[in-house]
């Protein structure tokens, strides 16, 4: 018995002896922030001239600003000699696959982009059979498996994947009308018009911002006015806003802004032009007379803004020039109608006649020299990418109308361009307007892998730097601290980001800093694969996403969900 009293005793004291060898040193209080910014020059997003001061963040948001000299911390950013601004807000953004190819976006972070709101007209989601059939070749091409139905689900992929920036999405009227009305040229009945109505319904449910159209596009252009009202006015029950591509951006310009004034007013939902401007050397100079009509529906109580990406190139698919009737029935019958000479003879005399009953872009440019191939879905016609259409039209001895029609036809309609249509007298009065923001209208893409191998816009790389540098920097077309407001608490304001847009104590951490005398674009109509320069530093709430200059392949952004969001 005492034999094992004492062995207890021993295990007992040895016990003891080794918990005291190994026993960590008690740790000091956590550090009060987790980032603190000191030494910059902080411009909040308002509009206001700089100040000093430090920023602290804690737990993704801005904890404090102020001297925090003796304050602790997990880590330091000196931004001595830099801009301390809130991140930057991309309007229009279409990255909704290729954030799913590459969740960190690059060419977004480079710019200073912390938050993405896209879904143009036709969108992600919702996505029946039908549709995703349509676009098998696309989601082929990325390699992306289209494993989700509706916006709910595929923000839940969104969120178990991981995302480098904010993002936020528009239900597209365009989608809407595909899922109930398919492509035909037809009306809704009232009892298929309800349906349209459930499935916005359900989209600001499922978080959906808004209500979006692309009117240029087909089967958008077929939608009446009245039955963008009632979905647009579904929307706003739910809080959201309405965004248009509108009918004309050319010589029914005007005719287009009565249109979206009219939704506002009959809908009572705010709205949002994107990427305004007048296309069309016909158009040119037209700038002022859209900047007035806009004045005066605001002054009379329209909620309306626009935005802009402020180059005097446009990027869309090259089948945007064939007229809308000959895309009644969708892809395929388009396809059918190039091929066949009767038709194909009629689709070029549109092309040759002037009209403002559809958006003419055949008339908008000053010939096959002002559309540059920026990206095609066939490998067989990746050597065009970067020649214009004459110079394709050269290259197989023929007619640039023809070389246009049989592109289309080699590359399943899927053919992207840019097209050289602005006036820059036009383009900056735009974006000096204190209602304009700015957008990319171009997908998240990287110099690397499989998004590098499109001839990109170069908007899809440079359109913020570019604004700080030849806009502000530069021209001085306008001020730095109006920039930042552009990019930042106008946006934020307009797509109601609750606690994001500026620098303000419990506002998220979305925040650049960078020297407004070096920040550049490197990207041109050439050679559009570059990043930009500048960015020491993009913090996505509160996590550098760019450290020093270098991508870290952090995922920290968030799915900004609509007002109508039912979890």
């Amino acid at each position: 018995m005492r034999h094992g009293i004492c062995i207890q005793w021993k295990a007992a004291i040895l016990t003891l002896f080794f918990s005291l060898i190994i026993l960590p040193v008690k740790a000091g209080p956590p550090a009060a922030f987790d980032i603190v910014i000191t030494n910059g020059q902080i411009i909040d997003g308002t509009g206001s001239p700089w100040y000093s001061g430090d920023i602290g963040i804690r737990q993704g948001r801005i904890a404090a600003i102020g001297n925090l000299t003796a304050v602790s911390r997990t880590r330091t950013i000196d931004a001595h000699g830099l801009v301390v601004a809130p991140g930057f807000i991309d309007m229009l953004g279409q990255s909704e696959l290729t954030v799913l190819v590459d969740p960190r976006l690059p060419s977004k972070i480079y710019q200073g982009i912390t938050t993405e709101i896209t879904g143009e007209g036709e969108c992600i989601a919702p996505l029946n059979d039908a549709i995703l059939r349509s676009e098998q070749s696309e989601f082929d091409q990325l390699h992306v498996q289209a494993d989700w139905r509706t916006l709910r689900q595929y923000f839940a992929r969104l969120e178990k994947q991981g995302i480098g920036i904010n993002v936020a999405d528009y239900v597209g009227a365009t989608r809407v009308r595909r899922m109930v009305l398919g492509d035909d040229d037809v009306q809704p009945t009232p009892a298929q018009l309800e349906q349209m109505k459930e499935i916005v319904r359900q989209a600001m449910l499922d978080g959906a911002v808004g209500v979006s159209t692309s009117l240029e596009y087909p089967p958008a252009p077929y939608a009446k006015t009245e039955e963008l009202i009632a979905l647009a006015a579904e929307a706003s029950r739910f809080g959201g806003i309405y965004a248009t591509h509108m009918r004309s951006e050319s010589t029914a310009i005007l005719q287009s802004i009565d249109e979206v004034i009219r939704i506002a007013r009959e809908a009572h939902i705010p709205v949002e032009i994107w990427h305004l401007k007048v296309a069309g050397k016909a158009s040119w100079g037209h700038m002022p007379e859209v900047v007035a009509k806009i004045d005066a529906a605001r002054a009379q109580g329209v909620d309306i803004a626009a935005d802009t990406y402020a180059y005097t190139a446009w990027g869309n698919g090259l089948s945007a020039f064939i007229p809308p009737w000959a895309h009644d029935g969708g892809k395929a019958k388009l396809l059918e109608r190039l091929k066949d000479p009767g038709t194909r003879e009629r689709i070029r005399k549109d092309l040759l006649t002037p009209s403002d009953d559809w958006e003419n872009e055949w008339q908008q440019i000053s010939g096959p020299q002002s559309v540059l191939i920026a990206s095609v879905l066939n490998p067989k016609l990746l050597p065009l990418q970067g020649k214009t259409l004459a110079e394709v039209a050269k290259l197989w001895n023929e007619d640039p109308m023809d070389t246009l029609f049989d592109l289309l036809i080699q590359d399943d309609a899927s053919t992207g361009i840019a097209a050289f249509g602005m006036s820059e007298p036009d383009v900056v009065l735009a974006l000096q307007q204190p209602w304009v923001s700015f957008d990319n209208d171009s997908s998240g893409v990287s110099p690397e892998g499989i998004l590098g191998q499109e001839h990109s816009h170069p908007r899809a790389y440079g359109t913020f730097p570019r604004i700080l540098r030849k806009y502000v920097r530069e021209e001085h077309k306008l001020t730095l601290e109006d920039a930042i407001r552009k990019f930042s608490s106008l946006p934020a304001q307009r797509m109601r980001l609750e606690g994001r847009g500026l620098l303000r104590t419990g506002m998220w951490a979305d925040v650049v800093i960078f020297d407004p005398a070096t920040v550049r674009d490197l990207a041109t109509f050439d050679n559009p694969n570059q990043l930009s320069q500048g960015m020491d530093y993009v913090l996505v709430n509160g996590v550098p996403v760019i450290d020093g200059g270098k991508m870290t392949g952090a995922h920290p952004g968030k799915v900004l969900r609509g007002p109508g969001y039912a979890p």
